[in-house]
């Protein structure tokens, strides 16, 4: 495994053990969300230069904009909990009660 492919993998593995992990808040959630998206954006566009294939070239693309999609409802879900709550701790809010 080349240091670039284990920077990578380790950025996702990182972000996936916070988001495991450190579940206090909603906003630690989401920044470890956009970093496994980030870390998963910039091994897709690393591999489509690699392999200089221009059949997928456009897949990073699709990913970053599917990217921001999360990371706009995320943010909204954030502001109607702080709204709804106020905070954002997760421990705090029961899916079951509306």
């Amino acid at each position: 495994m080349t240091p670039l492919h284990f920077s990578f993998s380790s950025a996702f593995t990182l972000g996936l053990m916070g988001l495991a992990f450190h579940r206090t808040h909603l906003l630690s959630a989401l920044l470890c969300l956009e970093g496994m998206m980030l870390s998963l954006f910039i091994a897709l566009a690393l591999w489509t230069l690699q392999f200089e294939s221009v059949s997928f070239s456009s897949a990073p693309m699709l990913l970053l904009a599917l990217s921001a999609c999360e990371a706009s409802a995320g943010l909204a879900l954030l502001v109607a909990t702080a709204r709804t709550h106020g905070n954002d701790r997760l421990q705090n809010l029961n899916l079951l009660q509306c």
